[in-house]
């Protein structure tokens, strides 16, 4: 069967034609097959090219590795990383009702994974629902938390300004789809709501020091590379404002410790250790080039 793939002749972000190959990332999680990535001259954006359509990607999602699909807790890196998780779903609820200005409301979780995100907001009283394409992470939800998450379609039908707030965790660069997903978010936001978007950032300095083995290219799951300026712009189009930009200190870890495995072949804590303090020490002392970031968005008055 061919499979149908995605080559872009301009920006999928601005639209721009100053588009030019910058490097090839190897997919080091399912097929270990390379992948071109192109950069943007205007909004910065960079993407990957030639990656399987929307209806064909799905077998590059199929690895055990795939944490937020499987819930697993093989291996080092997975134990760390659920480790870490207990701390971040705290984080979470209190960013968004910071960010929300709201105790309890309406939320809407994209790409929900196995639900742990959803569970943690549902116990803290608020009205949770879930899209998730996966239907071995929608499977476990079901199982883990008693969640009931939706296949991502749902979304273009969505009431008009129900959300009190959208989170989309490390989500928007797997999105197809990309301008549809911001119009269906301006439509079922709240006019005081909070779109809130986590997305990897190729300024970072754990980025610039791992080069084409950086864990958070991720080809080809990962089909755009954001900046903060090329967020403000897709923001712009859609009728979006940034009104904060919050540093993800320990995702710097993490992206590290993949990313040691990828150029050196196996792991290695110590210098992933330090890879990561170098990265978060940088970003402290330049903001805006932490390795992730949570941009909060909200409609333009």
């Amino acid at each position: 069967m061919s499979v149908s793939v995605v080559e872009y002749t301009s920006c999928p972000v601005c639209g721009s034609s100053r588009i030019a190959h910058v490097m090839s990332c190897k997919d080091y999680t399912v097929s270990g097959e390379q992948f071109s990535i192109a950069a943007c001259a205007d909004c910065t954006v960079r993407f990957t090219q030639s990656v399987p359509d929307a209806a064909h990607i799905g077998p590059y999602y199929q690895s055990d590795s795939y944490i937020s699909h499987s819930d697993t807790d093989k291996g080092l890196i997975s134990k760390l990383y659920k480790l870490a998780r207990t701390y971040t779903l705290a984080k979470k609820r209190k960013d968004v009702q910071r960010a929300t200005q709201r105790r309890t409301g309406q939320l809407l979780d994209v790409g929900c994974g196995t639900g742990a995100f959803l569970h943690a907001m549902q116990q803290a009283g608020w009205q949770v629902t879930g899209l998730e394409p996966d239907a071995t992470a929608r499977a476990n939800a079901q199982r883990l938390y008693q969640l009931q998450p939706q296949d991502p379609a749902a979304l273009y039908h969505m009431p008009a300004q129900q959300f009190d707030a959208i989170t989309m965790w490390h989500v928007l660069e797997h999105i197809h789809d990309l301008h549809g997903y911001l119009n269906a978010f301006q439509h079922c936001l709240k006019a005081d709501g909070t779109l809130m978007i986590a997305v990897p950032n190729y300024l970072s300095k754990d980025a610039q020091q791992y080069g084409r083995h950086w864990a958070a290219y991720d080809v080809p799951r990962h089909l755009y590379h954001f900046t903060p300026a090329s967020i403000e712009v897709l923001a712009r189009q859609h009728g979006f404002v940034v009104k904060k930009i919050q540093p993800m200190w320990l995702d710097a870890f993490y992206i590290a410790m993949l990313s040691e495995q990828y150029q050196q072949g196996k792991g290695n804590l110590p210098a992933a250790f330090l890879a990561g303090l170098r990265s978060v020490w940088h970003a402290y002392r330049h903001p805006g080039t932490c390795s992730s970031q949570v941009y909060w968005l909200q409609k333009q008055a």
